[in-house]
């Protein structure tokens, strides 16, 4: 089985990160995708909610299809690197092939990473383009893992977490219906998430 490894802060989920990981599978990149949210000690994000939150929002994206799932390994008191996530996931399913997915955003910087060369070396990515970004100087730059860069023909349409959580402040919980799945933003709304910065888990 080939599982795709989805990390990031989904704060919120949205619609794009549904729609990349459901695309993966309907391509045939992979058969499963876990979505990996960051913990709490990634406070140079603004307006982080608690892992717990952005947890249980996963839990209502990936409901309905038993190919997507989420997973808690990186809610941790302390920072979980991806590293060690990806050497995590590929020891749980050692009889099966491993994919990280990775932006062209964040691939662009990824040997800034904490080991990012030795994760490039020993991992195989799945590479989702962003509208805005040039690959050629990023491939370039890692040619010397040329191998382990699986180019998609998924591409992001550039709706963000960022957008979202200034939509909802700025103009509301409706003006963010057509942008997360109906179960998200019923979640959003009933808790007024993001409207004054709150982070504590939801009574």
């Amino acid at each position: 089985m080939k599982i795709g490894i989805f990390g990031g802060s989904f704060n919120p989920p949205h619609k794009m990160h549904q729609k990349i990981a459901l695309d993966l599978i309907k391509k045939g990149y992979v058969d499963k995708i876990i979505f990996v949210p960051t913990g709490a000690k990634y406070s140079y994000k603004s307006d982080l909610l608690d892992p717990k939150i952005r947890y249980k929002m996963l839990t209502l994206l990936c409901q309905n299809n038993r190919q997507l799932s989420v997973s808690d390994y990186e809610l941790k008191e302390q920072v979980v690197y991806t590293y060690e996530t990806l050497d995590y996931f590929k020891k749980l399913y050692k009889h099966d092939e491993i994919y990280f997915i990775c932006g062209t955003d964040n691939l662009s910087y990824l040997d800034k990473w904490k080991h990012g060369l030795t994760i490039l070396k020993n991992n195989k990515f799945l590479i989702i383009k962003r509208k805005s970004d040039n690959l050629e100087p990023i491939l370039e730059k890692y040619k010397d893992y040329k191998d382990n860069l699986i180019i998609t023909s998924i591409k992001e349409d550039g709706l963000s977490s960022t957008y979202i959580r200034e939509q909802i402040k700025r103009n509301g919980f409706n003006s963010i219906k057509d942008y997360v799945p109906k179960e998200i933003y019923q979640y959003l709304s009933d808790h007024k998430l993001y409207l004054d910065n709150k982070i504590s888990w939801p009574c």
